[in-house]
């Protein structure tokens, strides 16, 4: 297998890559096999030749968040400065795992002007009860603390959008 692998990485090897070699390197004698000092040959398997490199990594600015506990319920949600959306809902729940990612997009064309908490209710039943949620997926809006609005039930992706908007008062 190994044997393969090297076979592969020698074999896609490029003129562009044996064009990059300092031109010392690419004479006759660098790729022979005689007892030259290993200083002034290049080999293309050197651990010095540079790799290409991987594509740029941006950090992805978070757009929901999972509530650990009640602390952080309230830290997190009740004391935010932005409106959040609390998507009360549970695994087992077959529209929860459908209306979650459509939320999170929908939340995340608004780019940083309301947040989103999720809460499952398996865990955390005293937050549930606490706002009433007797069916999942459950969303309530706050702001500042207090519900402004809230559905039940699965939306499409347009009804998310005004949700979510008139949340944020556009």
């Amino acid at each position: 297998m190994a044997h393969r692998l090297l076979s592969r990485r020698i074999w896609r090897i490029s003129v562009k890559d044996i064009r990059c070699l300092p031109s010392s390197a690419v004479t006759s004698s660098s790729f022979s096999t005689s007892l030259q000092p290993t200083r002034n040959r290049v080999t293309l398997l050197s651990p010095s030749r540079t790799l290409p490199r991987a594509l740029p990594h941006t950090p992805r600015r978070q757009v929901s968040f999972n509530v650990q506990d009640s602390e952080d319920f309230t830290e997190r949600v009740i004391n935010s400065e932005l409106p959040v959306l609390i998507d009360f809902h549970a695994q087992w729940c077959g529209p929860c795992k459908i209306l979650g990612p459509r939320l999170e997009k929908a939340i995340a064309k608004q780019k940083g002007r309301v947040a989103m908490a999720k809460v499952d209710i398996d865990d955390h039943t005293d937050l549930a009860i606490e706002y009433g949620v007797s069916a999942v997926p459950t969303v309530i809006a706050m702001r500042g603390g207090d519900v402004v609005d809230h559905f039940v039930g699965i939306k499409d992706d347009d009804e998310l959008d005004s949700f979510v908007s008139k949340i944020i008062g556009q």
